[in-house]
């Protein structure tokens, strides 16, 4: 008997996403796949406040309400970058790789912004396995992701991250 190339799983007695759980021998029959959506995950304006913090970005778009309300958003805005940083916890509740030593990411081969994400909002990821090749000790895998913010048309990001798996 050969065991599934995934496996899917939901908490009982939820409806929170499905994660699918895959061998990292079996990342690249899933090429196609895609994953999520995640949870969906409030941004709060003390989030952005600390990350503006963290980073040295005090744009008044972000941090002062006065301010924004008077711009084409009508608010604060989330940093784009902090948006993006959201992408490893969002992933991990959809796709789980085993049988992995060590991940990392590797970088990004597009990134946009292509909605602003209000403070307060709520945000979620969805993921495609858009290729995998092999690497020294691994694979490469490729995600196309995409942010959806509650209520808004277009996404909020969409980011194809390349991460390495090395086993």
């Amino acid at each position: 008997m050969t065991e599934p190339a995934a496996a899917t799983t939901t908490a009982p007695g939820t409806s929170g996403p499905t994660r699918t759980t895959v061998a990292l021998a079996d990342l690249p029959s899933l090429v196609g796949t895609t994953f999520g959506p995640s949870s969906w995950r409030t941004i709060t304006q003390e989030q952005v406040d600390r990350f503006a913090d963290l980073t040295g970005d005090h744009n008044p778009i972000h941090l002062d309400p006065e301010y924004a309300a008077g711009t084409p958003f009508g608010g604060t805005i989330v940093h784009g970058y902090l948006t993006l940083a959201l992408v490893v916890p969002l992933m991990a509740e959809v796709v789980e790789v085993t049988g992995v030593g060590t991940g990392v990411n590797y970088g990004l081969d597009r990134l946009r912004f292509p909605a602003p994400v209000r403070v307060g909002s709520r945000i979620r990821v969805t993921s495609t396995l858009s290729a995998v090749t092999e690497v020294a000790g691994g694979y490469q895998a490729v995600f196309e992701n995409t942010f959806e913010a509650e209520g808004l048309a277009k996404p909020a990001a969409v980011a194809v991250m390349i991460v390495r798996y090395y086993s």
